[in-house]
Parts: structure tokens; sequence; C-alpha cells
């Protein structure tokens, strides 16, 4: 597996994480939990873009965000 491919699955993976917070059956999820997973995903971001510059993971992870957490 590559290194972009690694990180497309934990980028997939907070965003998951983050959507379970948020509406799953823990819905009370506190703040700073949701935003610990948020400055997680901005660390994957950071390793993606040295991979594929900075324009494309953005629209990496916007694109996952949209399509997991809605």
């Amino acid at each position: 597996m590559s290194e972009v491919a690694r990180i497309r699955q934990q980028i997939e993976a907070e965003c998951e994480a983050m959507r379970l917070a948020m509406y799953g059956y823990a819905t009370v999820a506190s703040h700073r939990i949701i935003d610990n997973r948020y400055r997680s995903l901005g660390k994957r971001q950071e390793e993606l873009e040295k991979h594929v510059g900075k324009e494309e993971a953005n629209a990496i992870v916007v694109d996952t965000y949209a399509t997991v957490v809605g």
C-alpha cells in the first residue's frame, strides 16, 4: 500500500469517528473530543500535502469529509 493510500485510509477513519461522535449513539460527545478529531484530521492533511501538494490534499480531505460525515 502506498503512503498516500495509507493516509487516505486514516483520513476516512478520522471522518467516520467524527461522524459517530456527532450523530451516532453517543451524540453527547464533548466539544473537546470533536475538536481533537479535527486536529488529527489536520495532521493527516499535512502529511498528505507532502505527497500530493496542498491543493490536492485539501480536495481529498474535503471530499472524504463530505462523503463520510455528510
